[in-house]
């Protein structure tokens, strides 16, 4: 019983307080608006989850949201140093293929978002087999650390998170 009316429990909690966030106002009303939401919509959209992604330790998890935190400022930096003092002949992007190892599909969408929610860099396609993803890099001199530093601090990190 209690299953069938939280299938994705994680996801009711998330739900209530993203609904709180967006009327920025905590109320009784709200809290049973968000509790409702964060109820019937997993509810209703469980069917289509038929596997749900393992996610292992939390301090994992915490570990990798303080990286990429980081790497988003340190990232945010740079890019505006290139932005304010490069010139357009001295940028070098680059198109860069990361082949990966992750197989989860949950693991790999972070992985995108994660990428592309780092300034200077953009998952821009995921190959049909899933071994690789197409990325776009604003500017290095070397294209292979750049994959070499998705792979070593994000993937592996993932893959302990989703596998």
């Amino acid at each position: 019983m209690l299953k069938r009316l939280f299938p994705h429990p994680v996801l009711s909690i998330v739900l209530t307080l993203v609904w709180l966030a967006l009327v920025n106002k905590v109320t009784v009303g709200n809290l049973i608006l968000g509790g409702v939401l964060g109820v019937f919509v997993p509810m209703f959209t469980g069917p289509y989850w038929p596997r749900r992604a393992k996610v292992g330790g939390p301090f994992r998890v915490i570990e990798y949201l303080l990286i990429v935190l980081w790497d988003i400022l340190v990232a945010n930096v740079e890019v505006a140093l290139i932005v304010m003092f490069k010139r357009n002949e001295n940028i070098r992007s680059h198109w860069i293929t990361v082949p990966l190892e992750l197989t989860s599909p949950e693991a790999i969408t972070v992985l995108a978002g994660t990428i592309t929610m780092t300034p200077g860099t953009v998952s821009t396609m995921l190959a049909a087999d899933g071994g690789s993803i197409l990325v776009h890099c604003l500017h290095t001199d070397d294209p292979d650390e750049v994959r070499d530093t998705i792979k070593s601090r994000y993937e592996w990190r993932l893959k302990e998170i989703f596998q």
